[in-house]
């Protein structure tokens, strides 16, 4: 168990509930709420594990990594469902995280990961999404 464990649970209770409380939107695509999970879900959870890999290293255990990426794939499946499309993610929180370094960008990034809105799809970071 490393230092990072509570801001992990409260990442991954924080997207759970956000999951279970989700209404679609009534108007498609609702942006600001789909900004709104990138910025304060998946960009949290880069943060975490950045800060984890880089400068003091603290290793990360089983639990952490499975929390950190059920809880990016929960944001990016939000982020998806703002824009009227279901996807299952299934992408580890490095890919997440080496493609927000890449693009600079957390929206660039889960339009690259996720297809949403309608992208490239041959892509080789697509491989972990898959359209439903």
């Amino acid at each position: 168990m490393s230092d990072y464990r509570d801001r992990i649970e409260a990442l991954a209770e924080r997207a759970r509930e956000e999951r279970r409380s989700f209404s679609p939107p009534a108007d498609l695509p609702a942006e600001e709420r789909a900004l709104r999970y990138l910025r304060d879900g998946v960009g949290e959870v880069v943060a975490v594990y950045v800060e984890a890999r880089t400068g003091e290293y603290a290793p990360l255990d089983a639990a952490e990594m499975a929390g950190l990426e059920r809880a990016a794939n929960d944001w990016l499946e939000l982020y998806a469902r703002c824009h009227g499309r279901e996807i299952d993610a299934e992408f580890t929180v490095r890919e997440v995280a080496e493609t927000v370094i890449e693009t600079r960008d957390v929206v660039e990034t889960a339009r690259l990961l996720t297809g949403v809105p309608d992208c490239d799809r041959s892509a080789p970071w697509r491989a972990g999404a898959r359209n439903s």
